[in-house]
């Protein structure tokens, strides 16, 4: 394993289980934990894209270029997966299935959209 695929794997899991804790503590009204939760997600959040700029800077990758179609390829793949986790909210937590699975559906639809928004189509 080289060291950047190492380093990447450390602070990549030490950045999700902090968002993952911090969300947890943010949303579970029994814990009492919202304000602290908060800091705890953005220290993930801030970890992570660390992580992301230390791995190319190990790789001698060039920087991020920010450019309309990436920004538009996140946002479908966020409102995607919103829809997504949305659906299954439905069907699981309010026990709305047919409204949970046609909404659910619809957020499977557009991430099958990002295939031919990032490699196209020939």
């Amino acid at each position: 394993m080289k060291k950047s695929s190492f380093v990447a794997l450390m602070l990549g899991t030490v950045s999700g289980v902090l968002f993952a804790l911090g969300m947890c503590m943010a949303l579970i009204s029994e814990w009492n934990a919202f304000k602290p939760g908060i800091v705890f997600g953005v220290v993930g959040l801030v970890l992570g894209l660390v992580t992301l700029l230390v791995w190319r800077k190990m790789e001698h990758k060039a920087p991020i270029h920010i450019s309309a179609r990436s920004v538009l390829t996140a946002a479908v793949g966020v409102i995607g997966a919103l829809a997504l986790g949305v659906g299954m909210c439905f069907c699981m937590v309010w026990s709305n299935i047919v409204l949970g699975v046609a909404i659910g559906l619809a957020g499977i639809v557009v991430l099958l959209c990002l295939i031919p928004l990032t490699k196209g189509i020939r």
